[in-house]
Formats: C-alpha cells, structure tokens, sequence
C-alpha cells in the first residue's frame, strides 16, 4: 500500500497460503472502509502491489468489506 497516496490504516491483513497475495481490510481518512488485493513477487524486493482494483469501493464497516471481498476474491474465504 506504500504506492498509493492514501493514508489508510490496515484493519486486516490476510495471506494466502504461500504469502505471494493477501487482501487487506483498511479504514480511510474519512472513516470509510475498503478493501483490496495485493501481490508480491519473492524476487522483487519492491514489495506489495495493489491488483484487485476494489481499493475506490466504499463500505460502513470492516465486516462489510470483508463479505464483499470474501464474494469477489476468489481465494479469500475471510479473517
């Protein structure tokens, strides 16, 4: 999350099984809720990259964020 401008604060962070992606559950300057999906390579040092495209979606709640990503990320089955 370090590439974005946003100042979010991580709620939940949530790795797959081998740690190459997680879903991050974060709270907005505004109070909003989101959530995205991350990667990262073990031969790149850069870090995490956003790869979901969910980062604009807006919820109330972190429980809300997380049913929705547990509907759209394939491999999240939730915290």
């Amino acid at each position: 999350m370090a590439r974005t401008a946003l100042r979010l604060t991580v709620l939940h962070s949530i790795n797959n099984d081998d740690g190459s992606i997680c879903v991050d559950i974060f709270r907005r300057p505004d109070g909003s809720i989101g959530f995205e999906e991350f990667r990262r390579d073990v031969e790149d040092p850069s870090g995490w990259f956003p790869i979901g495209g969910y980062i604009n979606a807006r919820y109330d709640t972190p429980e809300a964020a997380e049913a929705d990503a547990i509907h759209t990320v394939v491999w999240f089955t939730g915290i």
